[in-house]
């Protein structure tokens, strides 16, 4: 058992003992009650030291732990709480106590999709309660992006489980460009969130690629236990390096992207870079910058690329520069149409 969960139970137990009025507490009462907790808590014989309760006693009684307990000695040897009502469990929250809780609160509940959270989710609303009941409601600081009516969310928990004890799946699929769906072996490796949608990514056969499958377009999901788990050594984080979005290409499409971006622009790709590659090669006297990266050439990039509109220019390669005029024109089009 840790040291710091030991502490706690001491400072339970002491506090449990000055809370009891109807008796009187010796230094020796209290080291003989925290051994006992110890004992029980252990399973094994644990000898507290005189030392270490008059240590938990002058930490309980400073703010060092948030307590200020009113520890008091009187006729030269009893201890008690000179407050009879206090106790270290009814402590109140400060504001930013209030505030952290809640902001806290509203994250968690994020994750509430999966059954990890199960048993956290009593503690969340317990936590929701209290906060709501000692402060007057106000809106949240952190606003996270969060679709409830985003389909297969459902599906987030038993992918979750099937990843964690390597159980392979027949998941009903119907991708975009399927005109029906159809059912698929699927062995689960990660799950991905990408642009508020979730993804499972994994492989059907150990000798197929790598495929990332859209929670949205699954229609079902059944354990295949008559198969065994595709043991493979997949990291994520080596599989996305050189792609955004979720759509990794084959070698062949990994490319030195150089744009230019205006004066406007350029301080939130210089603060908030495309992609982990980037690098600055000019910052130009207008005020714009020249920067490159070595990504993919996928969906989500071209995405990425049009969405700065008239303040980028992809200056190379050809092939996506010619891409992002065509789909510029076209847009253009549209709208002079009317």
């Amino acid at each position: 058992m840790a040291q710091n969960k030991n502490a706690l139970i001491r400072y339970k137990t002491i506090d449990k003992c000055l809370q009891n009025k109807y008796r009187t507490w010796t230094l020796e009462d209290l080291i003989e009650a925290c051994s006992e907790a110890l004992n029980e808590y252990e399973g094994r014989d644990i000898n507290v030291s005189k030392r270490t309760v008059q240590l938990d006693i002058q930490l309980m009684r400073s703010d060092k732990l948030g307590y200020n307990a009113p520890i008091v000695v009187y006729d030269k040897k009893y201890y008690k709480y000179e407050d009879e009502d206090y106790s270290i469990t009814d402590i109140p929250l400060t504001e930013n106590d209030m505030n952290v809780l809640t902001e806290t609160v509203e994250m968690l509940k994020q994750f509430k999709d999966f059954s990890l959270f199960n048993e956290l989710g009593g503690i969340i609303q317990r936590l929701e309660d209290k906060v709501y009941t000692e402060k007057t409601h106000q809106s949240a600081i952190i606003h996270l992006d969060k679709n409830e009516k985003l389909k297969g969310l459902e599906h987030l928990d038993v992918l979750y489980q099937a990843i964690l004890k390597k159980i392979p799946l027949t998941i009903n699929y119907q991708s975009f460009k399927a005109r029906d769906a159809g059912d698929m072996t699927f062995h689960p490796f990660i799950l991905k969130e990408f642009n508020n949608r979730w993804f499972v990514v994994g492989k059907r056969k150990s000798k197929e690629p790598v495929m990332t499958l859209a929670l949205d377009r699954i229609n079902s999901i059944d354990f295949n236990l008559g198969i065994e788990y595709l043991e493979e050594s997949f990291d994520g984080d080596e599989f996305y390096k050189n792609t955004i979005g979720v759509t990794v290409m084959p070698d062949k499409y990994l490319m030195e992207i150089h744009l230019r971006f205006d004066r406007l622009n350029a301080p939130y790709v210089l603060t908030k870079p495309l992609h982990s590659s980037q690098e600055v090669l000019e910052k130009l006297d207008d005020g714009g910058v020249i920067v490159k990266i070595n990504v993919h050439h996928n969906y989500e990039l071209e995405r990425l690329l049009l969405g700065f509109g008239d303040s980028l220019e992809v200056l190379r390669p050809r092939n996506i520069r010619r891409r992002i005029k065509k789909k510029l024109e076209a847009a253009s089009e549209m709208y002079s149409n009317n």
